[in-house]
């Protein structure tokens, strides 16, 4: 894959959509392919602007994208450098982690940890409005893009309404295409709760890093589109790899 595109192509799609929005992906799958690799400065903004048939502006618009998504830094009186690792995730009643990771030109999957049935507590009962006491399904996987470990979760759904879900998710790597397996084709975010803790010496193991490094504590329940809960999250990002924005979604 060559680091530019055809010009007469480029020029192509300018009536089809945001011009700085398509040089920003055009740059992230440069990244993603390795021609500009991990700590790489990229080509000064007038290279790439003649490289895409635009103007300077356009492309300052792009690698600030880029920047705001965690994909590039930008060091004032140096240049723009790709990062070692970091990425932008976002949180909205639609949004998935896997739409936030194709934006920045990754590819992510979820491994199943642990997979067991279990009485509720009173706060998993709580979130998936059922008795104390019934029969859950929990998981605890592993958030993984680019050889990274971007979040360990624990994960619960009411049973047994998602019996065989474990299978699943260790068969495709998502939990989305999992559900939509058993039925629930679309879904959304009723509730997030964001806080920064220190991690327990299991998590920090799982997320490689020092457990006096703070991580991200997501607390997320998913409803499907008829308002019942379908699952009560308890996720850990690291927080030197990962972002969290949130989104007020239609």
């Amino acid at each position: 894959m060559t680091a530019a595109i055809r010009k007469s192509e480029f020029h192509g799609v300018l009536q089809r959509g945001c011009v700085w929005s398509r040089v920003a992906g055009e740059v992230a799958r440069n990244i993603r392919s390795g021609t500009y690799s991990p700590g790489m400065r990229l080509p000064a903004a007038s290279e790439l602007a003649a490289r895409f048939g635009v103007n300077r502006h356009t492309v300052r618009r792009a690698i600030g994208e880029l920047a705001a998504r965690g994909i590039v830094r930008v060091v004032q009186g140096s240049g723009t450098y790709v990062q070692e690792f970091a990425l932008e995730l976002m949180l909205g009643r639609r949004t998935r982690q896997s739409m936030s990771l194709r934006q920045a030109g990754l590819r992510g999957t979820l491994r199943v940890l642990d997979a067991v049935s279990m009485r509720a507590s009173g706060q998993v009962a709580q979130a998936l409005e059922v008795p104390p006491g019934r029969l859950v399904l929990r998981l605890q996987t592993l958030g993984v893009a680019q050889r990274q470990v971007l979040h360990v979760s624990e994960r619960f759904f009411p049973l047994p309404r998602f019996a065989g879900l474990d299978q699943l998710v260790r068969s495709c790597g998502s939990i989305t295409r999992a559900l939509a397996e058993l039925g629930v084709a679309d879904y959304v975010r009723r509730d997030s709760r964001i806080s920064a803790v220190l991690p327990s010496e299991h998590i920090a193991v799982l997320l490689r890093q020092a457990v006096r490094r703070p991580t991200l504590r997501v607390e997320s329940v998913n409803e499907d589109l008829e308002h019942r809960p379908i699952e009560y999250a308890v996720a850990y990002f690291a927080g030197d790899r990962v972002g969290l924005r949130v989104r007020a979604d239609e």
